[in-house]
């Protein structure tokens, strides 16, 4: 009876050894990949558009963004570029914007075109594919994230040549 005894009292005594160092150390918050949004495209004159992208920060720390690389595909035509420098700090769970302006391909611009004569109940796929630079809270190198966003374009009633997404 005895030797169970000290074996259970050897065992709580290791548990809470074990509970004391790995309080000692360094606070580690769980980091996740961020995601990448259209928020709202308007088209100028001139044929340019500008482009608001949403960055949500899905970790449980705060990250700053430096850069983000990727492509626009509006429904199944070919791909514009983006690369917009961020250089934003976003907390964890929240989500912030930043705008680019691009220069759509003429397909681009006509799929928006054909989109405004449908009115506010139309709606246009798109997809964002890219990689963010971000380095999350605590850390001291920024990380790279792969980043892949799709949802749906729509014009904003009485404001022409606008869309947003949901």
């Amino acid at each position: 009876m005895t030797s169970i005894l000290r074996t259970t009292v050897f065992r709580a005594a290791l548990l809470a050894v074990t509970a004391v160092l790995a309080a000692c150390g360094p606070e580690k918050k769980s980091v996740y990949p961020p995601a990448v949004t259209l928020q709202q495209v308007a088209a100028k004159p001139g044929g340019t558009w500008h482009v608001t992208l949403r960055l949500r920060n899905n970790s449980y720390g705060g990250m700053s963004f430096d850069r983000f690389q990727g492509t626009l595909r509006v429904g199944e035509l070919g791909g514009v570029l983006l690369d917009a420098k961020i250089d934003q700090d976003i907390p964890s769970f929240a989500a912030d914007v930043t705008v680019i302006d691009i220069l759509p391909t003429a397909e681009m611009s006509r799929a928006l075109a054909e989109l405004a004569a449908k009115g506010s109940s139309g709606s246009l796929p798109y997809t964002i594919d890219g990689r963010i630079s971000a380095t999350p809270e605590k850390e001291d190198k920024s990380r790279t994230f792969d980043v892949h966003g799709k949802n749906w374009l729509s014009p904003v009633p009485g404001i022409p040549d606008t869309y947003r997404s949901p």
